[in-house]
């Protein structure tokens, strides 16, 4: 378990190293990365894992605006990177009530208690469960998931994910890396 100072993206390399390596020791064959520009997850385009990347769903910052630009998603695809854009487990119609009536609910209460954790810990979770949603990843393998806080990558762990519809059954298994506090 690698603790780093600081959070965020100066702790991307070592993060996907870290990541990649533990894989490998473990024959673990499958990697999901969350990424919104791209530029994390393309370092991984040699690795000789099937990296999946999970972006931020079409309109979350800006109405009707994708993050990752067009040119960025082909070179991806072409490095043979699978990309997922689709709603966050933890937002969704949920985000939805509390922007219209406030509060609460159960879906920002699960991110909430992760993020005690850290952010990364949350993001791991959330992309790994939306990868094996979307059919990207096989069911019931461990996996390596990759999220970070804000920019980059500084989180890392080996998860066997399950279903949305099952998300308490996802096993967490060792954390690889990540930010020692805020």
């Amino acid at each position: 378990m690698k603790y780093f100072v600081k959070k965020g993206k100066v702790n991307t390399d070592a993060t996907l190293n870290i990541a990649v390596e533990r894989a490998k020791e473990l024959g673990i064959k499958h990697l999901v990365v969350a990424s919104c520009s791209g530029e994390t997850v393309l370092k991984l385009s040699s690795c000789d894992l099937n990296v999946v990347c999970v972006t931020h769903q079409v309109g979350f910052k800006n109405p009707g605006e994708d993050e990752m630009p067009q040119n960025m998603r082909e070179k991806l695809e072409a490095a043979g990177i699978k990309v997922l854009t689709t709603t966050h487990l933890f937002a969704g119609v949920d985000r939805a009530l509390r922007f219209k009536f406030q509060g609460v609910y159960p879906a920002e209460i699960i991110a909430s208690t992760l993020r005690m954790f850290g952010q990364g810990m949350k993001v791991c979770v959330e992309v790994a469960v939306m990868a094996l949603d979307a059919g990207l990843i096989p069911y019931g393998e461990e996996i390596v998931a990759v999220g970070g806080t804000a920019v980059g990558a500084d989180t890392a762990m080996v998860l066997t994910p399950a279903h949305s519809a099952y998300l308490f059954n996802t096993n967490i298994k060792e954390i690889l890396c990540m930010p020692r506090g805020y």
